[in-house]
């Protein structure tokens, strides 16, 4: 799944000085494939490099919702400042249903458009956006 949430998602220098140590980690962050992975991975982050910079916890969390997209049949999320859009694979779900009972409950704030995106409309500041699209995520996944 193609994920833009518009957030700084990187290991800064200052956080891993040694170029081949970040690209390694860069590796096993990229590699994770369950959501169960993720506490191990953070807590060996700061047993080694101290407290998470924002900028790793935007990559590792950008990640776990690109698992999560992946359960859900989410080809592509885009979230900015005025929202967030998801379009499925191949434009389908596998329980449309349930998520026209979704948008339905969310009238006024989610919404299909004509090329079968589903959109929400929502101001997202960008210190809320990696927040807002893993809840939506979540909110998809629980309709399977």
């Amino acid at each position: 799944p193609a994920i833009n949430l518009g957030a700084s998602i990187l290991i800064p220098d200052a956080y891993v000085p040694d170029l081949s140590v970040r690209l390694s980690l860069y590796r096993r962050i990229a590699a994770l494939e369950h959501i169960n992975e993720h506490d191990e991975l953070v807590a060996e982050l700061v047993d080694r490099f101290g407290t998470l910079p924002q900028e790793v916890h935007n990559l590792i969390d950008t990640i776990l919702i690109k698992i999560r997209c992946r359960i859900a049949h989410i080809e592509k999320l885009d979230a900015g400042p005025k929202g967030m859009s998801v379009t499925f694979r191949n434009n389908r779900f596998p329980n449309p249903e349930a998520l026209i009972g979704l948008i339905n409950k969310k009238s006024g704030i989610m919404q299909v458009t004509g090329d079968q995106k589903v959109v929400v409309r929502q101001t997202l500041p960008l210190s809320k956006r990696v927040n807002a699209a893993r809840k939506l995520v979540d909110e998809i996944v629980a309709l399977l």
